[in-house]
């Protein structure tokens, strides 16, 4: 274990904005993460970063679904570009716009914005740095932005905002930003306001190259713990780092036997604390002794000083007993993850997918897997596995789909209950997405619903279903 107390001072900065579709009134806004139009309905971001704008491949484009009482539908959506009126930059080349994306209410007016990282984006002569830009929310949803300072310090091809989280880190009440690329990491502190953008902001040092980042509070204090993952070679525990603030500062907390990308924080347990779920997809190799083949998910159990690095993890792989399937070489289980109640019994579950799962003989046909949160921690008794074989899941499996290429547990219909969102970015070759709604035994396909790239008018919907916001 390692520990460090880093001292931090901020740099001020500015900021700006724009405007899309519209919803209906109501009295006052929810203030809920997620709910971009503040009606009470939590609403899914999804990314097609390889969608063609105009004559500009790759450009990138954020597809927004909005909840209702009977989750979302391609009548109540809205496509923004950065061709869009007021979206800061211009649709080009490999910007991937919608490469990453967060949620959460920056200018606290009780109307969730969005964080959009565009990994490829280029900077003057300089390819490939990447930037971040913020859309807010509004009563007729998603209608402004603004771009987040950007580094001068940025290499090319170095993917900035390639990982993007929202949390409050320093626990003052306000949420803050953070956006990572290979070779530069940075905090926005809140409050954020649409003409001037964070209150400041400020590089981390000591952490190298990383991509990742995932965020939520692990000690229980109401402040966010920023959890940056890489991998190391020749080290099977690869390299988890977390930060906590304390009173003196931030303290770099190492976890040297943890693993894995992505992740999700979420109480599993229902002890108060969050808990650390990571996907360690990869199948061991000999720079990566660890792992499970086909992948695997581990999980550190929070507390009041973090997740204890002496800890004996849950891990669970397809292998697994009373799992659904078994491991096999590049199922990929736990390449994309997300941790929300979906059965209303107060314990965060956990859907976790396998997007190079083989169905039959169609390759990388895609699976998802939900497991149950307990008093006891995460289970793989009553696990249940979904396909688009599956009755009742619309569609066929078919060769390189990807069913699971992104997932998502968000409460879209106001039930108590997350409804479980699969991003298939292969379908069709476009993309889509798919969702399951909530229900007391898990995730029910009655009722469950398929869009694809064409059925919300994304012509060029390259990618649709590659990432969905958290």
């Amino acid at each position: 274990m390692r520990k460090r107390t880093l001292l931090v001072a901020a740099a001020l900065t500015g900021g700006l904005l724009t405007a899309l579709p519209a919803t209906g009134a109501f009295a006052a806004p929810s203030g809920q993460a997620g709910d971009f139009n503040g009606d009470g309905y939590r609403d899914v971001a999804i990314g097609a970063s390889c969608t063609d704008v105009g004559s500009a491949s790759c450009a990138g484009a954020v597809v927004v679904l909005y909840g209702s009482s009977s989750g979302v539908s391609a009548s109540k959506k809205a496509i923004i570009t950065q061709n869009s009126a007021g979206v800061p930059g211009t649709a080009e080349d490999t910007d991937l716009f919608g490469a990453s994306l967060a949620a959460a209410d920056l200018d606290r007016d009780g109307y969730s914005d969005l964080v959009v990282g565009s990994s490829g984006e280029s900077i003057g002569d300089r390819d490939g740095v990447g930037s971040g830009t913020v859309l807010w929310g509004s009563k007729s949803g998603l209608s402004g932005g603004k771009g987040l300072p950007q580094p001068t310090s940025l290499s090319e091809w170095g993917g900035f905002s390639h990982g993007v989280a929202t949390g409050d880190f320093d626990g003052d009440g306000d949420t803050d930003v953070t956006l990572t690329g290979q070779s530069h990491t940075r905090l926005y502190l809140g409050p954020f306001t649409r003409t001037g953008g964070p209150s400041s902001h400020y590089g981390v040092g000591e952490l190298g190259s990383t991509y990742e980042v995932i965020a939520g509070d692990l000690t229980g204090d109401g402040a966010a713990e920023r959890v940056y993952p890489f991998g190391v070679d020749g080290d099977s525990g690869g390299q988890i780092l977390y930060y906590r603030h304390t009173a003196s500062g931030y303290e770099l907390t190492e976890l040297p036997n943890a693993d894995g990308f992505p992740g999700s924080v979420a109480d599993i347990n229902g002890d108060g604390y969050g808990d650390l779920v990571l996907g360690d997809h990869t199948d061991p190799y000999s720079y990566k002794p660890g792992g499970h083949k086909g992948g695997q998910i581990t999980v550190w159990y929070g507390g009041p000083n973090g997740p204890d690095p002496a800890q004996q993890p849950t891990v669970v792989h397809q292998d697994s007993t009373g799992v659904p399937g078994s491991g096999e070489a590049d199922d990929a289980f736990g390449a994309a993850l997300s941790t929300g109640d979906i059965n209303g019994d107060g314990f965060a579950d956990v859907a976790v997918a396998a997007p190079g799962e083989d169905i039959g003989s169609a390759q990388e046909a895609g699976s998802v897997t939900v497991l149950f949160g307990s008093a006891s921690g995460l289970k793989s008794s009553d696990a249940k596995s979904y396909t688009q074989n599956t009755a009742g899941v619309p569609g066929t499996a078919e060769a390189w789909d990807r069913f699971g290429s992104a997932v998502d547990l968000t409460d879209l219909t106001k039930d108590g209950k997350a409804e479980l969102v699969i991003g298939v970015d292969g379908e069709n070759g476009a993309g889509g997405v798919w969702t399951l709604r909530g229900a007391s035994g898990g995730p029910t396909t009655t009722g469950a619903k398929g869009l694809v790239a064409a059925d919300i008018s994304l012509k060029y919907g390259n990618g649709f279903g590659s990432v969905i916001a958290q």
